[in-house]
């Protein structure tokens, strides 16, 4: 790609973007949000036409005029939210709008070619499940495979990758590993997007950097550490550890308590406290129960047994809005599907929650909710033309601070943030953090679930480690390492299960 121009109204989205990718490469595109990365790529998969510069296959200028034509000339795009129809078999979603042709009109696809070309799909990507099952059965991980084996079956040269990692397991990304390692000796030439920073440092062979648009540095593998890369993506140093000051809580006054909670499917009563102003962790591997204990919380799937109390009112919340109406609110892991309503404007979003206490007589007060938005713009540095920009057309970071907007007018008692940082740039994460240490120094409660283990150790004053729906230990700050609880999320060590400080 030559001086690869792309504007919208009123923004330059990219501005004269060069990047190359050789056969048998994987070029790790990085940069924070906003910075052209989707934008890029989507010029690539022939989304969208460059208002200017080249895209060259092999030395010869081509013309993308439609996704058609890229798939055509062997570009694959896989994103960060898998496009697969979980209601039909493996065969039909790798196959599907691509079916076999045959030379007779209305001719019935023929089945049984098209599940022996799957089953050697499967085969190259190392899934090992019938041809025939049925997507919705599947984990995430072996989705992202079929998203891969989807890719191979249009003879793909070009794969792109988006955040193919966000959610997987520790040993689904091993796997998702080898497979890019194979395809790369295959020949395929590699675009892998991801804000995690050591697995592209293990994987790439080249990294490019995107900043405000612009192409600002192209490094090799071996030559390209956390602090250059972070470098060049926000402009300036940024300590690798970019979190908050912090000392634990000695506030002795309990915020919330759990006793014997039964939450649904869990195999195990859980019994936990939380401080004012404390940060307490929940750490655990994809499946151990996290957001299902924070759904219960929060009154989504009401608890099967046990209490909970707030202060020292019982709390047994039937649904979200009485947990909302007593001061528990929830910041949800998809911030896109549970968290936010994309279509409308960030001031809408940031009041939803509280509209009932906007209106007057039927009536929304317009003037104050946004002047409500305002401040919590400038709280939080949402970086948006206007509050009234669709939340849609904003980064993941900004979306993100969005959602966390909408509670923090409402006085947060206690606030629950499942994965709060996924999918965004470390800028953006640096700013949220420190968010979340004045949240709790302001005397809020928070509860906070993260699948990294670095964002855990170096907020949290306490860390609940979940395994297998059960409470497989309670670590103080103080015994607060990456091995530790790494060892208690497999099993490889015991904790104390008490919920004692």
């Amino acid at each position: 790609m030559q001086g690869i121009t792309k504007t919208f109204p009123g923004v330059t989205a990219l501005n004269r973007v060069s990047l190359r990718l050789r056969a048998g490469e994987v070029l790790a595109l990085m940069g924070e949000n906003g910075a052209g990365k989707s934008t890029l790529m989507k010029v690539l998969g022939g989304a969208y036409p460059p208002d200017d510069g080249a895209i060259l296959i092999d030395g010869i200028a081509v013309t993308l005029r439609s996704v058609r034509d890229a798939r055509r000339l062997g570009i694959a795009l896989i994103h960060q939210e898998l496009m697969l129809a979980p209601n039909l078999d493996i065969t039909a979603n790798i196959f599907l709008g691509n079916e076999a042709h045959t030379p007779r009109l209305l001719a019935p696809v023929r089945t049984g070619d098209l599940r022996q070309r799957t089953a050697a799909l499967l085969k190259r990507v190392g899934l090992r499940v019938p041809a025939d099952t049925l997507v919705s059965t599947l984990s995430t991980g072996q989705m992202q495979l079929i998203e891969i084996a989807k890719a191979l079956s249009l003879d793909a040269r070009i794969l792109v990758m988006d955040e193919p990692t966000s959610s997987l397991t520790a040993a689904e990304s091993a796997d998702l590993f080898e497979i890019v390692r194979q395809l790369r000796v295959e020949g395929l030439g590699i675009i892998y997007i991801s804000h995690r920073m050591e697995e592209v440092l293990v994987l790439a062979d080249r990294i490019t950097v995107l900043r405000d648009g612009r192409a600002v540095g192209d490094l090799e593998g071996d030559a390209a550490t956390h602090e250059t890369i972070v470098a060049l993506m926000v402009g300036r140093e940024l300590s690798r550890h970019y979190f908050p000051d912090r000392t634990a809580s000695s506030d002795d006054d309990v915020v919330f308590t759990a006793r014997g909670v039964v939450v649904p499917g869990a195999p195990a009563p859980i019994s936990f406290s939380v401080k004012r102003g404390e940060i307490l962790g929940f750490a655990g591997l994809v499946g151990a129960g996290r957001t299902e204990l924070m759904q219960t919380i929060f009154g989504v799937t009401p608890a099967h047994g046990g209490e909970m109390t707030l202060g020292d009112v019982r709390f047994a919340p039937a649904n979200p809005r009485d947990a909302i109406d007593a001061g528990v609110f929830l910041v949800p892991e998809d911030r896109k599907r549970h968290g936010l309503v994309l279509p409308m404007s960030v001031a809408e979003n940031a009041t939803l929650p509280n509209v009932g206490r906007l209106a007057r007589w039927g009536t929304l007060d317009h003037v104050a909710e946004r002047q409500i938005a305002q401040t919590q713009v400038a709280r939080l540095r949402i970086r948006t033309p206007t509050i009234l920009q669709q939340v849609v057309g904003l980064s993941g970071g900004n979306q993100q601070k969005v959602v966390l907007a909408k509670w923090l007018a409402m006085n947060p008692r206690v606030l629950i943030l499942d994965e709060p940082t996924r999918g965004i740039d470390v800028a953006a994460k640096a700013e949220i953090y420190q968010e979340i240490v004045a949240l709790a120094d302001s005397g809020i409660a928070i509860l906070l679930v993260s699948s990294e283990l670095e964002e855990v150790i170096g907020l949290c004053d306490r860390v609940i480690v979940l395994r297998e729906g059960r409470i497989g230990g309670i670590v103080p700050r103080a015994r607060l390492t990456q091995e530790y609880v790494g060892a208690l999320m497999t099993g490889q060590a015991s904790g104390d299960p008490s919920h004692a400080a």
